[in-house]
């Protein structure tokens, strides 16, 4: 009788024991979280107060609606996709890439669902691997097909065959219509870029003699009927140049070399499981989100060039 009382006074102490242990675990709103969030808000406001007592505000002159700055730049966190609107389709660098890349993203879990290492950074044994491979391809990356839609290589090739003194372009006197008139033509004598189309992207659209029929291809009347709805018909031209530099050549890079990417990584034993795929992937993403930032904020000058800028005034 005795033992058979003794059993729930031992249960009963078990689950009280279980209770302090779990709230020893825990962390509660109040104190815990508020408490470090106050300290945090103290620190940033005496920091903030410093700098605007040290830093001069960058004031400019006052704006005026009628004149468009230059260059003319989006705010911070939007200067990456002003920075894809340099080198594809408005449509697709402003609505459909931020569109796919967000659904890519919420799409990891659903990929990635094992349970194991749930919530850690590094939760597989080549994952920090993973996350460098992922980052530096991402940057480098990045950046040479910047600096190649740029055409960077090829004024490096001119600026090392012609030096400095031998200009692109020269002006001689011609005569036309009984009047001698300066006109600009190309310097025989400056080392162009050997093969034209392959100065960047849009040379590809500019430089190749395209039949005049392939930039204006007539399919409106036939594939959008319009006019079965009582509506205007529509008169959709395709620029195939213009299709093929703006629209397919970026889709294919930004769709191919991921892909291209994890299969090499695969290949060289870099990434084995849907994991290490993932944070390889994830790197790249935060890798190219974060270059295509700073260069739009201190590599994009008046005219949205190649150039050093900055926000201070009197650095211009």
């Amino acid at each position: 009788m005795a033992v058979a009382n003794t059993q729930p006074v031992a249960a009963s102490r078990a689950v009280e024991a279980r209770k302090r242990r779990q709230r020893e675990e825990e962390l509660l709103v109040w104190p815990d979280l508020v408490f470090i969030e106050f300290i945090s808000a103290v620190l940033f406001t005496v920091l903030i107060v410093v700098l605007s007592v040290l830093v001069d505000a960058i004031l400019l002159d006052r704006a005026n609606p009628a004149v468009t700055p230059n260059p003319s730049k989006a705010p911070w966190y939007f200067l990456n996709l002003q920075e894809l609107l340099l080198h594809m389709h408005p449509a697709l660098a402003g609505v459909i890439v931020p569109t796919i890349a967000l659904i890519a993203l919420g799409a990891i879990p659903y990929y990635d669902n094992t349970t194991e290492g749930q919530g850690e950074w590094f939760s597989t044994v080549r994952a920090k691997l993973n996350a460098y491979v992922g980052a530096a391809v991402g940057t480098v990356g990045t950046l040479l097909l910047i600096l190649f839609d740029d055409a960077q290589h090829a004024k490096l090739y001119e600026k090392l065959f012609n030096g400095s003194d031998t200009p692109p372009t020269v002006t001689v006197q011609v005569e036309e219509g009984g009047k001698v008139i300066d006109k600009i033509v190309k310097n025989p004598d400056f080392n162009e870029f050997p093969i034209a189309f392959l100065r960047n992207a849009r040379a590809i659209q500019n430089e190749i003699p395209w039949p005049k029929s392939w930039t204006k291809v007539p399919l409106g009347d036939k594939l959008i009927r319009t006019d079965l709805l009582g509506l205007p018909r529509i008169s959709l031209n395709i620029n195939i140049p213009g299709l093929l530099v703006e629209q397919i050549i970026p889709v294919t890079m930004m769709i191919g070399l991921p892909i291209v990417l994890s299969i090499v990584a695969w290949k060289t034993k870099i990434a084995q499981t849907k994991r290490d795929h993932m944070i390889l992937q994830f790197s790249g993403f935060i890798a190219v989100y974060v270059t295509l930032t700073i260069v739009g904020t201190y590599i994009r000058g008046e005219g949205l060039a190649l150039v050093p800028y900055t926000i201070f005034a009197g650095d211009h």
